[in-house]
């Protein structure tokens, strides 16, 4: 039995001037709807993630405490259970699934908010990493709607660093020759290994291998135990061309790049009314904290307060670090009572 819903979207057109025929997407809610429709938040998911793993920062006696709020959970576009190269009939499967932006993103999870349950006001939208990009634009986009925002470990635009990264990683996965330019018949496991050992000089920052955390504080028996335990463990279950339409997502993430802010990053950061605390790790090799500085300069009501950790983007991540998780849902709480 899923345990999530669908939302059917009908017939969407892209930002790219394509279509997704018979869209869907994919959620779970926690907690009850009030008969007033004033205790709901919006979660999105992160990269690659889907909707069980936001749990982390959800439950009773936490922030996010499903007894006083009505939590969404929209998963995104690509993932694997919302619409996405892998679950798609043709002819746009797998390899010729249309590229889809955080902005097409959140402008369907506004219809599952809207249409859906008849909600017109959030207490917050939250979200790690690629959540955190979507959180942005939420603010952006619905000013009006949007009370609160907390993007964590994320950033409202794409550092050109952070996407010469990514190309790194892409390139590590499309180089196996099994991957066949998105038509494979059985997952390129050779190029998805490459991926993760790429990725996982960037997920953990300098001072968390040299402490040697991977073994002291996640149990790991030696650094290879961890990079294919921990890190293959990660992406072989996923399916390639999802995590390829995921990532081009993020490298073209960008609240300014649509028809309400034509490109002006600085216009479309000053149009997000909410009261907002964003929370860069002091670490993140790939979501630095000075590029989060840039952006609360320019949002009216903003805090930046950066978690100080040797976890890098895993700080507040799914499950990795308790204390920074401690640290990020104090600051969820107050937010959520201010």
């Amino acid at each position: 039995m899923a345990d999530y819903e669908m939302f059917e979207l009908g017939d969407i057109v892209l930002q790219s001037q394509q279509t997704i025929r018979n869209a869907r997407l994919a959620y779970k809610t926690y907690g009850t709807l009030s008969p007033a429709k004033d205790n709901a938040i919006v979660y999105p998911t992160w990269y690659s993630g889907q909707h069980y793993e936001n749990e982390w920062l959800i439950g009773e006696g936490m922030a996010l405490d499903p007894r006083k709020y009505f939590i969404i959970v929209p998963n995104m576009f690509g993932n694997g259970l919302s619409s996405s190269p892998s679950n798609t009939p043709a002819p746009i499967d797998r390899g010729r699934f249309p590229n889809v932006t955080a902005y097409d993103n959140v402008r369907q999870q506004y219809r599952l908010v809207h249409e859906k349950f008849g909600i017109d006001s959030l207490e917050l939208v939250t979200g790690w990493s690629m959540g955190a990009l979507q959180t942005y634009h939420w603010g952006a986009l619905y000013p009006d709607m949007v009370k609160r925002i907390l993007p964590f470990q994320g950033s409202a635009k794409c550092s050109r660093h952070n996407f010469v990264f990514l190309e790194g990683v892409k390139a590590s996965l499309q180089a196996d020759a099994a991957y066949n330019n998105g038509w494979y018949e059985a997952p390129p496991t050779k190029g998805l290994r490459a991926m993760a050992r790429v990725y996982a000089g960037w997920g953990f920052s300098q001072a968390f291998y040299r402490q040697r955390l991977d073994i002291t504080a996640m149990g790991y028996a030696s650094l290879e135990d961890f990079l294919v335990g921990f890190w293959e463990g990660i992406f072989l279950p996923r399916d390639a061309n999802n995590l390829l339409l995921m990532l081009w997502t993020w490298q073209n993430g960008d609240i300014s790049n649509n028809e309400i802010f034509k490109g002006d990053f600085v216009k479309a950061l000053g149009a997000i009314k909410a009261k907002a605390i964003v929370m860069p790790a002091s670490t993140d090799l790939y979501f630095p904290p000075e590029d989060n500085a840039f952006e609360v300069a320019h949002m009216p009501n903003a805090e930046l307060r950066t978690i100080e950790t040797v976890w890098g983007h895993f700080a507040g991540g799914p499950g990795t670090s308790p204390a920074d998780i401690a640290t990020l849902d104090s600051a969820l709480r107050e937010l959520l009572a201010s």
